[in-house]
């Protein structure tokens, strides 16, 4: 089987989140004393980054793209992104959790920082990857490398965060409204979850209408219940009229990590960021000219 080594800028910046994620999770086990569920995570993000930098790198290497089971259009550049907001997400949570205020020894506390360190490097690694394959205008590639390929990334990555807020502790069951809002968030990251699915695995032809139409009415759907959401949230966790508390607790200010309300107004902001992505890839959905190669 011969082996297919072109060096280029793309290959390089593969090479360099390699290394930098295998740096911050071999770190990260070795003697940084991780705890919690957090450490579990971050490992996780920088683990799994890791191991699908190195498929892509072998795949490409041996030159089997056109035997992968995945559409090589749009795989790469969607797990990148992924990675990219993982690696981002373990940037921001593991120096909170494992620097802030930290009173390990000195051994342990030095392999911390660089953990943290290395994780920036690979975030901006991934995110020079996102902008290295992301397609340019007039361009014919896979729909994943188009900005509502990326949005839609983003869009289900929101909604994860948004599900981690709202299920420890359980903060959509003291109304049908709220229980409508979680509704919104499952309908939309399941929508959002299969098209990238069907993109991946090339079967947007099987489809029995138009991808294109689906993808635009698809998108204007999402838009009008995220609006709702982003205004039916805040009124019943945040109005006194409806139940909810318009300042933050005083508990607050001594509890470990967030707590309830702050997690109520975390969902609240990431759910119009949400509404936000979804009304962007609506407008880019809409002037869109998708051509499958």
């Amino acid at each position: 089987m011969p082996v297919v080594l072109k060096s280029s800028p793309l290959l390089w910046t593969r090479l360099a989140a390699l290394v930098f994620t295998c740096v911050a999770f071999s770190l990260g086990l070795h003697g940084a004393k991780l705890y919690l569920h957090t450490g579990d995570f971050c490992i996780f993000c920088w683990a799994f980054s890791f191991a699908g930098t190195l498929l892509v790198i072998l795949v490409e290497l041996f030159g089997l793209q056109t035997r992968a089971p995945v559409s090589w259009k749009n795989f790469p550049i969607t797990f990148a992104c992924y990675a990219a907001l993982l690696c981002l997400s373990a940037s921001i949570i593991f120096p909170i959790y494992f620097l802030r205020g930290s009173g390990e020894q000195s051994e342990v506390r030095d392999f911390r920082i660089v953990c943290t360190v290395f994780s920036c490097l690979a975030t901006i690694a991934y995110i020079s990857e996102v902008c290295l394959t992301k397609a340019r205008p007039g361009e014919v590639a896979g729909y994943m490398a188009t900005a509502p390929g990326l949005l839609k990334v983003l869009e289900t990555f929101v909604a994860c965060v948004i599900f981690v807020f709202i299920s420890e502790p359980v903060l959509y069951d003291r109304h049908h409204s709220v229980k409508y809002c979680m509704s919104v968030y499952c309908i939309c990251f399941i929508l959002t979850a299969v098209i990238i699915l069907l993109c991946i695995g090339e079967c947007t032809g099987f489809l029995p209408f138009p991808f294109a139409r689906f993808l635009s009415a698809y998108s204007l759907l999402a838009v009008v219940l995220y609006m709702s959401a982003t205004i039916i949230w805040p009124i019943f966790n945040f109005d006194p009229h409806n139940g909810g508390q318009n300042q933050r607790p005083y508990n607050c200010s001594s509890a470990v990590g967030l707590c309830t309300w702050d997690k109520c107004m975390a969902v609240a902001v990431l759910t119009g960021v949400n509404f936000m992505l979804y009304l962007a890839d609506l407008v880019y959905s809409t002037r869109l000219v998708f051509v499958s190669a």
